[in-house]
């Protein structure tokens, strides 16, 4: 074997090293801080007001259509928009299955406590209140489940119009409702297993 040819050779295999060592870092680092956290958005803001001339034109069209119309008849005919700020209501996905039957959804009313089913915690049985939960390995989350398929933070349960909604917080290996994935936030049914990692929960009463 020639020289150079060993010197290729060389070069390639430590290309190949340095393309793995990328992966590795960049797949531990993805599992332990995890991604951007998705946020339930509040209302979209209005058009941006014209400005200058267009403005200005604008105004005069708007001064003229409200003297030709009639008293009373411009607040009878003006749509109705909420005041800046008012949240919006996120549309969530229904859970499977309970579309038209099934298991009620959980709420502050009829679900009291979040009990571990299977997993390394089965067993442990949390009271509910209504506050956001939040679960993953990180050692500030609400419930902390230490396994190697549950990310840094993993998933959030939270009160939204008094009843339980999860939502995954963009997790690695998934959030999954009766067997399902979670991709945006959904109403929990009672007694309806919900798996992060190896740990399997649920809202009872």
């Amino acid at each position: 074997m020639s020289e150079l040819t060993l010197l290729i050779l060389q070069l390639a295999f430590l290309a190949l090293l340095w393309v793995f060592i990328f992966i590795v870092v960049y797949t531990m680092r993805s599992d332990l801080f995890g991604q951007r956290v998705r946020k339930l958005k509040d209302a979209a803001a209005g058009p941006a007001p014209a400005s200058g001339p267009a403005m200005a034109g604008a105004a005069a069209a708007g001064a003229a259509a409200g003297a030709a119309r009639p008293a009373g008849a411009a607040a009878a005919g003006a749509p109705t928009t909420p005041p800046p700020g008012t949240p919006k209501v996120p549309t969530f996905i229904p859970a499977p299955g309970t579309e038209l039957s099934g298991p009620p959804r959980a709420s502050t009313a009829n679900a009291g406590r979040l009990v571990i089913t299977s997993g390394p915690k089965s067993g442990t049985d949390i009271p509910l209140g209504t506050e956001p939960l939040t679960i993953g390995r990180s050692t500030d989350s609400s419930v902390v489940i230490r396994d190697d398929y549950t990310s840094t933070h993993h998933a959030r349960l939270m009160v939204w119009g008094e009843e339980w909604v999860i939502q995954d917080l963009d997790s690695t290996n998934g959030t999954f409702l009766d067997g399902q994935r979670v991709t945006a936030p959904v109403h929990v049914p009672l007694n309806t297993p919900i798996r992060i990692g190896a740990t399997t929960f649920e809202l009872r009463r």
